[in-house]
């Protein structure tokens, strides 16, 4: 489930659509929400330490893919924030 909204989130950009393409875009999914439900923790909407160490971790992956500089606060904020509303089904 989380895929699919971190996936939707990051097709809503068109331009990273068209320069990264949907293949690239579903690996980048698939490694963002692995990376927010492997960082999970009990408190970790609790604690603003804990989600900066998330935003860092979603930057880090989504340079990796080259996803569009001027859309990567956008696309980190979207992320975060569809992470903190699932937020008990993560921490498991």
């Amino acid at each position: 489930m989380l895929m699919l909204k971190v996936g939707s989130a990051l097709e809503t950009n068109d331009s990273a659509v068209k320069v990264m393409g949907d293949e690239v875009l579903s690996k980048l999914a698939r490694e963002l929400a692995k990376t927010v439900r492997n960082n999970a923790t009990i408190d970790w909407t609790l604690r603003e330490s804990a989600r900066a160490r998330l935003r860092v971790m979603v930057k880090r992956t989504l340079r990796k893919y080259g996803y569009p500089p001027d859309k990567q606060a956008q696309a980190t904020h979207t992320v975060v924030q569809q992470a903190e509303l699932l937020g008990g089904e993560l921490a498991v």
